[in-house]
């Protein structure tokens, strides 16, 4: 019997970590977006001091636990970013930070049609900003981290590699 893993994917905006989940999924593995509707909740921040800095989005912990609870016989691919993630670190088998330059993040943010999201100038300065503060973070908690600019086919074979 094959081994059953849990694997957070996590990183930048324009990483690839939807990318990856779609490709994934097509192994048979189980995926979870945490970008879908349900997942995460938006807490305003009390005393915000810019319009970059307005809240932030949470994992819905219920959800996120009972998630980690169950066990169907799949390996579990979960991607996010968020900052309360490190609560389930323990949880997971694998933490997979991907990670690319911040000009191959805004480029590729620029260009994709299937997330709307880093279009706006307040939002690539979000990128930018969380490419030097929370960049860091991530690859201090992360166990793996794969270099994103290379081929998607790449980066999802290293990825199932670490499910088998």
């Amino acid at each position: 019997m094959a081994a059953v893993a849990k694997v957070l994917i996590t990183g930048m905006s324009g990483t690839g970590k939807s990318s990856a989940l779609e490709r994934l999924a097509t192994f048979g593995h189980r995926v979870v977006d945490t970008d879908d509707p349900g997942w995460r909740e938006y807490r305003p921040h009390p005393h915000p001091t810019d319009d970059a800095h307005r809240g932030e989005w949470l994992w819905v912990e219920e959800r996120m636990t009972a998630l980690l609870d169950e066990a169907d016989g799949r390996s579990l691919f979960v991607q996010g970013c968020v900052r309360n993630q490190g609560r389930w670190y323990d949880r997971f088998d694998a933490i997979v930070l991907l990670s690319a330059p911040l000009d191959v993040l805004l480029e590729r943010v620029a260009r994709r049609t299937t997330n709307p999201y880093g279009k706006t100038a307040v939002e690539r300065a979000m990128i930018a900003a969380d490419h030097a503060e929370v960049l860091p973070l991530l690859r201090a908690g992360c166990t793996h981290e794969l270099d994103a600019t290379r081929p998607l086919d790449d980066v999802v074979a290293d990825l199932d590699a670490l499910a088998r």
